[in-house]
């Protein structure tokens, strides 16, 4: 594995985490909050709050996959660090946050 592809899959382990914990801290926040995004808000109505989670992460964790596959793609290692920034910034800082507030 050289350098670039080294980065990239380090990226993508930190973007499985970040999923992981996303989901994990929807499934504990929405009991108390209950859940902001209307999409996921409306499967979890229809599907149940579990299958809807498993559903929507794994098809994350899917995309995911395919980004990391594409590892010779400089769009790829640019994809993936947009994620890791957007889901650090919209959900593990607000979820910390928030539990730690609450706790």
């Amino acid at each position: 594995m050289d350098a670039t592809e080294s980065r990239l899959h380090q990226l993508f382990v930190l973007n499985v985490a970040l999923q992981l914990f996303d989901g994990i801290a929807t499934w504990q926040g929405h009991w108390v909050w209950g859940e902001g995004n209307p999409i996921l808000h409306l499967m979890m109505t229809s599907m149940g709050v579990s299958l809807a989670l498993v559903l929507f992460k794994a098809k994350a964790c899917v995309f995911l996959v395919i980004l990391r596959r594409c590892w010779r793609h400089p769009e790829a290692y640019d994809a993936l660090l947009v994620l890791a920034v957007f889901y650090t910034s919209f959900s593990l800082l607000p979820w910390l946050t928030r539990f730690l507030l609450e706790a």
